[in-house]
């Protein structure tokens, strides 16, 4: 059982992993550094929670303790009881959802084990997206939720991709970054090979002259597909265009000619699910 402390006064060291969580760039620096996250809100937390995630502290207002009582009595870690305000004082916004906890990261598992299987090795790995370089947050949150929801089996970063446990991240996707296996590559695009020796063949997502549309990509029913999405605005690197198996547009009417890059990702993942034909 959690011990629940009320805490009165914003510089208290025992709140120091909670202290300003609007400052982007220094909480980018810091969790990974530290090995910690920030779960908001109760789902979230629990999720984070059934994920296998573990908990160093929970920060709850007086409102939220009676419905968090479960996961207070179930975990260890400290339970800091405190007013709107100080939680504000301390944040630096004002917390809606009045219920904030910092978890422990996992160690990542390398790309190659992760494309072996996922979930325990009880389920093959068909379907993976890669992110390149995506920087933006909350389109990282909506992606890894549309991985959740339609049917990707992992997930994989390049290098200088946004962080998917940052709290904005972790909002957005409503937990669904705690639901998919996902890694960090070394060397993008050099693992384009990590990919392709796993029997994957990768189609990136682009405006270009040689690409098939995504109902052609669908059609063939790959075995083993990887769906390469690029960062806001540039889109893919020509070094990545060039080592890819396939290229594949979503056909557009009205004049517009791309979607946003979460949005791309729900219709690409719907469209290539093993199930569809």
């Amino acid at each position: 059982m959690a011990d629940l402390i009320t805490v009165d006064d914003p510089d208290d060291p025992r709140l120091s992993d909670y202290t300003g969580l609007t400052d982007v760039e220094l909480r980018r620096r810091r969790e990974p550094a530290e090995g910690l996250f920030i779960a908001e809100g109760e789902k979230v937390i629990r999720r984070a929670g059934h994920a296998g995630y573990e908990m160093r502290s929970m920060l709850l207002s007086a409102k939220w303790i009676d419905l968090m009582r479960d996961v207070i009595d179930e975990v260890p870690a400290p339970v800091y009881a405190v007013s709107p305000e100080l939680a504000e004082r301390v944040t630096g916004y004002h917390v809606h959802r009045g219920a904030l906890a910092s978890m422990q990261r996992k160690p990542l598992p390398t790309a190659g084990a992760l494309l072996t299987a996922a979930d325990g090795g009880d389920r093959t790995v068909r379907r993976v997206a890669v992110f390149e370089d995506i920087v933006d947050h909350a389109n990282l949150g909506a992606a890894f939720r549309n991985a959740a929801a339609l049917g990707i089996d992992a997930v994989l970063l390049t290098p200088r991709c946004a962080d998917p446990l940052y709290r904005r991240s972790v909002k957005v996707s409503m937990g669904g970054v705690f639901q998919v296996p996902w890694t960090r590559l070394d060397s993008w695009p050099k693992d384009v090979e990590v990919l392709r020796s796993a029997g994957f063949t990768l189609a990136a997502l682009c405006l270009s002259e040689r690409a098939i549309t995504l109902d052609q990509l669908a059609a063939r029913n790959d075995e083993r597909l990887a769906l390469v999405f690029g960062t806001e605005g540039a889109g893919l690197a020509p070094g990545t265009l060039a080592a890819v198996d396939e290229h594949v547009r979503i056909p557009m009417d009205a004049g517009v000619d791309s979607l946003n890059v979460a949005a791309a990702s729900a219709v690409a993942f719907y469209a290539t699910r093993p199930s569809a034909s």
